[in-house]
């Protein structure tokens, strides 16, 4: 049997991996400046990552949400102590795109409208509802094209968000904290907070997708609480759990919980608890919010030296780097002459580098060096 080709990939058959670098079948070490689009937080096969699922698989690794599992409190707990929503509530899922399909249902219950406003060049995942929010009508099959109104709007344009809003028949407005897969452009503070004053007055629920902004790579736990901004709902996944799929909801209390409302036979399950715990306890013990700004500074000082660099965009370690020309040729170069792995966005201009929030400045020294060899 073959499998579906479906993915563009690069011919290098990745067998190991450790810390910030992975290696291929001949053992060839990579820098790892992706992290898998961004999922591997807490760098590779971190030790106290691998004891905890380790523990975890010789006591249970799976049983359904019929029953009382205390580590999903456990992780609830570590969670609220972290993010700065001590108030709200988890729903635990699998994907950042099934985070966004429940999210716009509970603003859709909560509101008991349908229209959903998004923003131009948006991403928010594959599933039928994630997709109708998503700026690329390419992905979309006719099955679930149409199912709710929506509305593309321009990042960071108040007069567009005010007449989408005007005739109060939306239920929820949905931006992500930094744009990933459409180039790393971000709401701007002043922006995320007309939003929020917005669907306050126009009864619209504020969505937050930090799928891939979230889990301290802005610099912030969350990218969105660089504007000082709280949102009614929160989804989150990827740096969530360093590889182990799992995906969780961060829920206003406003919102009253109903049995049946929201469900999921593998979400929060007792293995993606153990690496979500374990994700948390390395960011807290080993200070990785500091050590992401630490590194972050360096990152951008070193590439305002570089005259080619037309734009630097993004927060913490999610960056991108934009030049005048497509990048494809420069990641390629990187990847196979570097031995680097980078990655892409819709804007064929912009490099985008995700790299595991434990690197240090010596480690992505290497990186700005090789730029700067081929950016001369």
């Amino acid at each position: 049997m073959n499998l579906f080709n479906v993915y563009p990939r690069f011919d290098i058959p990745i067998t190991a991996a450790k810390g910030v670098y992975v290696y291929d079948d001949k053992n060839q070490k990579y820098l790892d400046l992706y992290g898998g689009h961004g999922v591997i937080s807490i760098g590779h096969n971190h030790p106290h990552y691998v004891k905890r699922l380790k523990q975890q698989m010789e006591k249970i690794s799976f049983y359904s949400n019929s029953v009382v599992m205390p580590i999903q409190e456990e992780l609830s707990g570590f969670l609220s102590q972290q993010c700065g929503y001590s108030d709200y509530s988890l729903f635990l899922c699998n994907s950042g795109a099934e985070a966004n399909e429940n999210a716009l249902k509970l603003a859709s219950f909560y509101t008991n409208k349908r229209k959903i406003v998004s923003f131009k060049n948006s991403f928010h995942g594959r599933t039928a509802a994630a997709l109708n929010i998503t700026d690329n009508l390419s992905l979309s099959a006719p099955i679930n094209l149409n199912n709710f109104p929506v509305e593309f709007i321009e990042l960071n344009n108040k007069v567009q968000l005010l007449n989408s809003l005007k005739n109060e028949d939306v239920a929820a407005v949905i931006i992500e904290g930094i744009q990933g897969v459409g180039g790393l452009d971000s709401p701007t503070n002043d922006f995320l907070k007309y939003v929020s004053s917005c669907c306050d007055q126009y009864d619209a629920l504020l969505i937050v997708d930090e799928v891939q902004s979230g889990y301290c790579r802005s610099g912030k736990f969350f990218a969105h609480q660089h504007s000082g901004v709280k949102a009614d709902i929160i989804t989150v996944a990827k740096g969530m759990g360093n590889g182990f799929p799992v995906a969780g909801i961060i829920i206003h209390p406003k919102i009253e919980a109903k049995y049946g409302m929201l469900g999921t036979t593998f979400g929060g399950n007792y293995l993606a608890c153990a690496a979500s715990i374990a994700v948390l306890e390395i960011i807290e013990n080993e200070a990785l919010l500091d050590n992401v700004r630490l590194v972050s500074d360096y990152v951008k000082n070193e590439l305002a030296t570089i005259k080619s660099i037309s734009k630097i965009k993004g927060e913490g370690l999610m960056l991108g780097i934009e030049l005048e020309a497509p990048i494809k040729d420069l990641q390629k170069e990187l990847l196979y002459n570097y031995k680097i792995f980078t990655g892409s966005a819709n804007n064929p201009n912009v490099l985008r580098i995700l790299p595991p929030l434990t690197i240090t400045v010596e480690e992505i020294e290497l990186f700005i060096k090789a730029l700067k060899m081929i950016l001369k």
